[in-house]
Formats: C-alpha cells, sequence, structure tokens
C-alpha cells in the first residue's frame, strides 16, 4: 500500500506544481511572454551567429507560441489530476486494477515530458538557440522539470503486485 501511496503522491505533486505554473502564467501573463517573446526574437542570442534568420519578430507568432504552451500546460493540468482520481479509486483495489488506473496518468506524464523536451529544449533551447542567451535561457528549469516528470513516470511505470508494502 505505501508503493501505491508513494505513487499517488508524486503524481499528486506533479499535479499542484502544473496547477500553480497555469495559475501564474493566467494571472501575470506577461512575465512569462516576455520570455517567450525574447526566446523567439533571438534578441539576446550571440550577436554574431548564423541563426538569426530563424528569429520570429511578429508579436502574433509570440502570442500564438504562449497561448499553446498555456493550452499545453491546461491540458496537462487536467489530465494530471484526473490521473490522481484514478490511482485514489483504484488504490484499494487489485494490482491489477492499480495498474490498470495507470493509463491517464501515464499519457500526462508523457505529455509533460514531450512538452519539456521538445518544446522548451528542441524549439526553444536549439532551433531559437536560447542556450546562448544569459538573460531569457530555461534551458536549466525545463531539464530540472523533464527530470522530475521522468523520474515520477519511471516510479509510477514500476508494476504494482499483490502483497507489496
Amino acid at each position: 500500500m505505501i508503493t501505491r501511496a508513494a505513487k499517488l503522491l508524486l503524481l499528486a505533486g506533479i499535479a499542484l506544481d502544473y496547477t500553480l505554473v497555469v495559475f501564474n502564467n493566467l494571472t501575470d501573463f506577461d512575465s512569462n511572454y516576455q520570455f517567450v517573446r525574447h526566446v523567439l526574437m533571438m534578441d539576446s542570442t550571440f550577436p554574431d551567429n548564423h541563426g538569426h534568420w530563424r528569429a520570429l519578430s511578429l508579436p502574433a507568432f509570440h502570442l500564438a507560441f504562449y497561448f499553446c504552451i498555456i493550452a499545453w500546460e491546461i491540458a496537462n493540468t487536467i489530465l494530471l489530476w484526473w490521473g490522481v482520481v484514478r490511482l485514489l479509486r483504484a488504490l484499494r483495489l487489485p494490482a491489477t486494477a492499480f495498474n490498470a488506473a495507470k493509463g491517464v496518468p501515464v499519457a500526462a506524464l508523457t505529455l509533460s515530458l514531450l512538452m519539456w523536451l521538445v518544446a522548451f529544449l528542441s524549439v526553444g533551447g536549439e532551433w531559437f538557440l536560447m542556450w546562448q542567451s544569459h538573460t531569457w535561457n530555461g534551458q536549466e528549469e525545463a531539464f530540472r522539470m523533464f527530470a522530475v516528470v521522468g523520474l515520477v513516470l519511471l516510479i509510477l511505470l514500476h508494476p504494482d503486485a499483490e502483497g507489496q508494502p
């Protein structure tokens, strides 16, 4: 039971984090919008790099990217909390039922990993060369989130068995 509770609590921790991220993005829209805007404009990357042709300077692109990120985070938040409810309902059921309840949480954590890997590390970090910026570089935070979510996913994927603590 303790192993199942640990999986449930770790998933709830990720869901809480996403809830706070969405709350912050909605209540302090401009702070993270500025981050997205500067990354897409590439205005703080190395001045002599040959990738500046990739920069997007139109505010419509900045808003579109930011709205997509927020929508992705909202979808993830909903899926994560749905997964928490599914695991909570299956907490005292047989191992096969608890394992079956992991589908939504696994999908939510995978969606989260893809956000950090694709949107932040690949698109932001490599395509828009975010790694070159001292001011608008979120790669360390993105990697931290990728690692935390990945660790929780690995723990959750470990199959539960009858009689497990």
